[in-house]
C-alpha cells in the first residue's frame, strides 16, 4: 500500500470532509473505512457530506462529528428553476466557510467534483484507472490507486488508509453498535421481496418455498415496502398467510430497528439488505441482476451472497442458506 506524506501533523486535530453522496448499499459500505479512520487518525473530526434522503445513515457512526446535506437528487429535476439556485447557493457558501486539512472523495464521479470544487482543503480521490469515471481524478490533488474489482468495503478501507498514511486490518466495523445495542431478537424474518428495477425481482413461487420454510421454524414475516407499488407486490406474496404482514412505510431508522431485531433477512440486492448485514444480522442477499463480486454482503453475522448477474439462484440455494443462517 502506497503511504503519503501527511500535510498535517498526526499529533495534533485534523479536519477531514468525506464526500459520498449516494446511494444507500454505498453508504453502509461506507462505514468501515470510517471507523478505521477513527482508529488510525488520533484526534479525527469527521464531516460527511450526503445526498439528503440517506443523511440518517452517517449519523449513526458515532465518529462523524456533522454531517452535511445536499439534494442533488431533487435539484437535478428543476436545475436552474430559483429555489434550486437559492439552495445551491446556501451549500456553496456554508462549504467555502469551511476549512479542511483533507477533503476525501470517495464517490469519484463527476456530481460528487461538483462538491468537491466547492470546498477548502487538501483534495484526495482515485486516480485516473481505479475512478468509475476516470475525469473525476483530474479534479485531485493527491490521487490514489485502489484495484477496481474488488468487494465494495474494501475498496473503501483501502482508499482511506492510503489517504491517511495506515495499513487496515481486521474485520470491517460498521459502527451501528448504537442501532444494536440492548436489542432484543424476536422470532421475526424481515423479507425485501422489491428492488428498484424489475429485472432483480425473484419469481413468486421461490418466494413461496421460503416462507413455507421460515414459518416452519416459527418466524414471522415482516415485508418491507417503499412504495405503493412494492405494497401490492408484497401483498400479494404473503395472501392467505398467516404471521405475515407488509409493514408501513418508515424511515430510515424504523427500518433499521426492524432489522436489528430481525432473527433472519432475506432480501433482493439492496440497500436495505445490506444494512441488515451491517447491522449485524445474519442476511442472504438474492442477486440476479449484478454480481456480488463487487458487493457482497459484509457483515459480523453470517451472509450469504447468491446468484449472480444474468443468473438467479434457486429456491433450494436460498433454503440451504437458510438453514446455515438459523443454526
Amino acid at each position: 500500500m502506497r503511504r503519503i506524506q501527511h500535510a498535517y501533523n498526526p499529533a495534533m486535530s485534523i479536519d477531514i470532509l468525506i464526500v459520498r453522496t449516494s446511494s444507500l448499499g454505498d453508504l453502509v459500505h461506507m462505514l468501515p473505512a470510517i471507523s478505521d479512520i477513527a482508529r488510525h487518525v488520533p484526534d479525527a473530526r469527521i464531516d460527511w457530506i450526503v445526498e439528503e434522503g440517506f443523511a440518517q445513515i452517517p449519523s449513526w457512526h458515532p465518529a462523524v462529528r456533522e454531517v452535511i446535506p445536499v439534494a442533488h437528487r431533487r435539484w437535478r429535476k428543476h436545475w436552474w428553476a430559483s429555489q434550486t439556485r437559492a439552495e445551491r447557493a446556501v451549500l456553496r457558501a456554508d462549504l467555502r466557510a469551511r476549512r479542511y486539512d483533507v477533503v476525501l472523495d470517495m464517490q469519484a464521479l463527476m456530481k460528487s467534483v461538483w462538491l468537491v470544487r466547492q470546498t477548502n482543503g487538501k483534495r484526495h480521490g482515485l486516480d485516473w484507472k481505479s475512478a468509475r469515471e476516470p475525469l473525476a481524478s483530474l479534479f485531485y490533488q493527491v490521487r490514489h490507486r485502489v484495484d477496481f474489482w474488488q468487494p465494495a468495503v474494501i475498496r473503501q478501507r483501502t482508499l482511506a488508509a492510503a489517504a491517511f498514511g495506515y495499513a487496515y486490518d481486521g474485520p470491517p466495523d460498521f459502527g451501528l453498535h448504537g442501532l444494536t445495542q440492548g436489542v432484543q431478537i424476536e422470532d421475526a424474518a424481515v423479507i425485501m421481496p422489491s428492488a428498484s428495477r424489475d429485472d432483480k425481482l425473484w419469481p413468486a413461487d421461490h418466494w413461496q418455498r421460503v416462507f413455507d420454510e421460515l414459518q416452519s421454524r416459527g418466524l414471522a414475516l415482516r415485508l418491507l415496502a417503499g412504495n405503493e407499488t412494492e405494497r401490492a407486490r408484497g401483498q400479494a406474496l404473503i395472501q392467505g398467510r398467516d404471521a405475515a404482514v407488509v409493514l408501513p412505510h418508515m424511515s430510515l431508522r424504523e427500518v433499521a430497528d426492524q432489522l436489528a431485531r430481525a432473527r433472519l433477512m432475506v432480501g433482493l440486492d439492496s440497500g436495505l439488505t445490506h444494512l441488515g448485514a451491517g447491522l449485524g444480522r445474519p442476511t442472504i442477499g438474492i442477486y440476479k441482476a449484478s454480481t456480488p463480486v463487487r458487493t457482497p454482503l459484509e457483515g459480523r453475522a453470517y451472509t450469504a451472497s447468491l446468484g449472480e448477474r444474468g443468473q438467479a439462484p434457486s429456491a433450494q440455494t436460498v433454503l440451504d442458506a437458510i438453514e446455515q443462517a438459523l443454526i
